[in-house]
C-alpha cells in the first residue's frame, strides 16, 4: 500500500521549503518498500525555525483569545475533513491496522482538541482572584514539540493545539521513523490561516535536530514523547538553560486480576490493551497479575484470545495486528521473547519464529510462569508480548505491580467495583483503568516515576503550556 501524497517538506515561517542535502527515507513496514523521503534536518534548519517561531511569539500572544480558538477550530476542522487520509498514512508508515488507525488514532486526535477547546471555553485561562491577587495563566513562549513514531499524529496533536490555542509558538520535530503525518498536519494547519511562525516543522533525527531544540537558548519548553531513555537525554540538555521540560516515556503497565474477578474477560481485555498498535504503545498492559491458583486458567485465557490477532496486512479491515514499524523494532521485540525463554518464562502461545517473508511481523506472544526479576517483567518491549505473573495475596500484587522504574498505566479488574477502586489507589500510575474502562481524552495522561513528568489532555494538559503569574493590588 502506497502513502496518500503529502507534503514531505520542512515548515518554517509560513513555508515549506525541502532542505538541501541528505534525506532521510520513510519505509512502508508491511512490504519493507520506501514509499517518500523527508529532508534530514540541521542544527540551521532548527535555528532558522525557533527564531520564526520567536519572532511571532509577542503578536500571537496578544491576539484575543477568541481569535486563537477560532483558529485552532479551523485546524480541527481540517482533520475532521481529511481523517480518512489521515488514517491511510499512520497505516502505511506505521503498520498500524486500518481500523484501528480510523477509529482510535483519528477520533483521539479530534477528540483531544474538542476536549481542549471546551477547557478553554469553560474557563480554563481565565484569571482567577486569590485575597488582593489576580492569578493569571500566560503562554510559555516558544515551544519545541518532539513526538514519537507510534501515535505519531496523536501525539502531534496533543502538544501543538493546547500550546497554540494558550498564546504559544511551536516547532515540531515529527519522528523521522514516521514522518509523513506530520506533513498533512502542516498543510492542515497553513489553510487554517496561522500567521507565519506561529507553527514550525523540521524533519531530522533526535541527535541532530531534537538536540538542537532542547538546547536552544529561544526555546523555552521541550514537550516531549518517547523512550525514558531518550527523555532522560532531553531533560538534561533542557536544564542547561532551566527551560520547563514535560515529558511522557515509557511503560510497564500492570493489568491486576483479583480474585473475584470473570478471569476469561479480564485476559481478553487486556491482551487487547497489550496488543493495540501492534503492541507499540507506551500505556500497554503488558503485564497480567492473577491469583496463583488461577494462573493456568488466566494464561490458556490469554493465549485464546492471542490467537485471535493474526498478523495480516494492516490495510484490511479484518486484520487486527500487524507489522513492527522497523526492521530494528520487529528484531529488538524477538530478542526480548528469545530473553523470555532463555530465562525460563513458559511460551503459551506466539514465540520468536518468523512470520512470512515479507514486511515486519512479530508472532503474537504470551508467557506465563513470569516472575517480577525477568526481563521481559522488568523492561519496556514496545511488541505484542504479555507477561503473566503469579501473586499469592493482594499486598504482594499491588507490590509487583509497583515493582518496575515505570508508573504510565495500570488496569485492576474486580467484580467489587469499591475494592478495585480501593486496590487502583494503591498503583503508582498515572493512569488506572478498572475493568476495562474506556480511554478519555479530556482525563490527565502522563506518568509517574520514570515514565515522565508532566500531564497531556483536557485542561491538565492545556496547564502544562501556561505561566503563572500573581499581580497584586
Amino acid at each position: 500500500m502506497a502513502a496518500p501524497t503529502v507534503s514531505t517538506a520542512h515548515f518554517v515561517n509560513g513555508s515549506f521549503a525541502e532542505g538541501d542535502g541528505e534525506r532521510i527515507d520513510v519505509v512502508n513496514p508491511t512490504t519493507e518498500e520506501v514509499i517518500a523521503s523527508v529532508p534530514a534536518g540541521t542544527q540551521a534548519d532548527a535555528d532558522a525555525a525557533v527564531r520564526a517561531a520567536a519572532s511571532a511569539f509577542e503578536a500571537w500572544a496578544a491576539t484575543p483569545l477568541a481569535e486563537r480558538v477560532a483558529a485552532i477550530r479551523r485546524v480541527n476542522d481540517g482533520l475532521r475533513a481529511r481523517s480518512a487520509e489521515l488514517a491511510a498514512t499512520i497505516v502505511a508508515e506505521v503498520g498500524t491496522p486500518i481500523t484501528f488507525a480510523s477509529k482510535v488514532q483519528v477520533v483521539n486526535l479530534v477528540g483531544i482538541t474538542d476536549g481542549v477547546l471546551a477547557e478553554v471555553e469553560a474557563g480554563a485561562l481565565d484569571p482567577v482572584t486569590v485575597g488582593n491577587s489576580t492569578i493569571v495563566r500566560d503562554p510559555i513562549g516558544v515551544v519545541a514539540a518532539i513526538t514519537p513514531w507510534n501515535f505519531p499524529l496523536q501525539q502531534m496533536v496533543a502538544k501543538v493545539t493546547p500550546a497554540l490555542v494558550a498564546g504559544n509558538t511551536v516547532v515540531l520535530k515529527p519522528s523521522e521513523v514516521a514522518p509523513l503525518t506530520a506533513g498533512l498536519l502542516a498543510q492542515i494547519i497553513a489553510a487554517a490561516g496561522l500567521p507565519a511562525g506561529v507553527f514550525n516543522m523540521v524533519h531530522g533525527t533526535g541527535p541532530v535536530v531534537g538536540e538542537a531544540l532542547a538546547a536552544h537558548p529561544l526555546v523555552d519548553m521541550v514537550s516531549f514523547t518517547g523512550s525514558t531513555r531518550a527523555g532522560r537525554r532531553v531533560a538534561a540538555v533542557g536544564a542547561e538553560t532551566v527551560k520547563r521540560v514535560a515529558l511522557e516515556l515509557g511503560g510497564k503497565s500492570a493489568s491486576v486480576v483479583l480474585a473475584d474477578a470473570d478471569i476469561t474477560r479480564a485476559a481478553k481485555i487486556t491482551v487487547a490493551n497489550c496488543f493495540m498498535n501492534n503492541g507499540q504503545a507506551c500505556s500497554a498492559l503488558t503485564r497480567l497479575l492473577v491469583p496463583a491458583d488461577r494462573h493456568d486458567e488466566a494464561v490458556a485465557a490469554a493465549a485464546g484470545a492471542a490467537a485471535k490477532y493474526v498478523p495480516g496486512d494492516p490495510a484490511l479491515e479484518s486484520t487486527r495486528i500487524g507489522p513492527s514499524v522497523s526492521a530494528a523494532q520487529r528484531d529488538r521485540v524477538v530478542d526480548y521473547i528469545r530473553k523470555g525463554v532463555e530465562e525460563g518464562a513458559t511460551l503459551a502461545a506466539g514465540g520468536p519464529d518468523p512470520v512470512g517473508d515479507r514486511g515486519y511481523f512479530v508472532r503474537p506472544t504470551v508467557f506465563g510462569d513470569v516472575t517480577p526479576d525477568m526481563t521481559i517483567a522488568q523492561e519496556e518491549i514496545f511488541g505484542p508480548v504479555l507477561s503473566v505473573l503469579p501473586y499469592r495475596d493482594e499486598e504482594e500484587a499491588v507490590r509487583i505491580a509497583n515493582g518496575t522504574q515505570y508508573g504510565l498505566a495500570a488496569g485492576v479488574f474486580g467484580a467489587d467495583v469499591d475494592r478495585a477502586r480501593a486496590v487502583a489507589g494503591r498503583l503508582r500510575a498515572g493512569q488506572v483503568d478498572i475493568n476495562g474502562a474506556a480511554f478519555n481524552t479530556r482525563a490527565p495522561f502522563g506518568g509517574f516515576k520514570q515514565s515522565g513528568n508532566g500531564r497531556e489532555f483536557g485542561r491538565y494538559g492545556l496547564e502544562e503550556f501556561t505561566e503563572l503569574k500573581s499581580v497584586q493590588l
